[in-house]
């Protein structure tokens, strides 16, 4: 508990040392999941109207929706040309930090990233897609949400470890990797006749809350965040910030 605390109040004194910081957050919220909700809904809908570009969807949906977990910061954008997050670690450890509280800081963010981005994504698919109105009510298309969530926290844990522990260089390849075998997941799945995308939506349909796929990938996704998170703290200790 004073670990949560130590990150909360962290948290909160770098938003009033900087009121315009949320402002920014929200700026770049607003615009990102705005833009991607509108490609993403014209993907949905051709898949529920046509069948047409079912790889497309899982690939949009595999890769999309971890970065829902990132708040939109200066030191987002500057992570390669800075290396912001080393800089970051850096400071922290001169006052000093520890580990633990650095990465419960971190996880703190996602959370508001989660609550905020992921209102706004599949708020807004929702608003704008007939067809996944027809196909799922309110409370089932909250399931297929959660389902999703829960998918992207499964990547959550790896995307903080590699944040924190490598350059920002190197980071930027290792995102273009991810993204790589995002593709490779979702053409393999359609190879094989499969898609992520309409199972899910079948899920919550048929299940609602209840949905096993919801559970179990939420369920996943909170056992991979805590694993990764004790490998972050153990290897943190000892990364050079230099």
């Amino acid at each position: 508990m004073t670990t949560i605390k130590d990150a909360w109040v962290i948290v909160r004194s770098d938003f009033r040392a900087d009121k315009l910081k949320l402002l920014r957050a929200l700026i770049f919220a607003i615009l990102f999941t705005g833009y991607m909700s509108i490609f993403s809904e014209m993907i949905i809908g051709d898949v529920l109207e046509s069948g047409d570009g079912k790889i497309l969807a899982d690939f949009l949906l595999l890769s999309m929706t971890p970065m829902l977990g990132f708040t939109f910061s200066r030191r987002t954008m500057k992570y390669l040309s800075e290396d912001s997050y080393t800089r970051m670690l850096a400071y922290m450890r001169s006052l000093p930090v520890p580990a633990a509280v650095v990465l419960c800081k971190r996880k703190l963010h996602t959370v508001f990233a989660f609550t905020l981005n992921g209102v706004l994504y599949f708020g807004l698919i929702y608003a704008m897609s007939g067809q996944l109105r027809s196909e799922l009510s309110v409370p089932a298309y909250l399931a297929f949400a959660l389902t999703w969530v829960g998918s992207a926290l499964v990547m959550t844990g790896l995307y903080i470890f590699i944040e924190l522990m490598v350059s920002g260089k190197t980071y930027c390849w290792l995102l273009l990797l991810i993204m790589l075998l995002c593709l490779g997941v979702a053409l393999l799945v359609g190879e094989a006749g499969g898609n992520l995308f309409l199972y899910s939506v079948r899920y919550a349909k048929e299940w609602g809350f209840a949905s096993p796929l919801m559970w179990a990938t939420l369920l996943l996704g909170t056992v991979s965040v805590q694993l990764f998170s004790k490998w972050t703290i153990y290897r943190l200790k000892s990364r050079d910030l230099v």
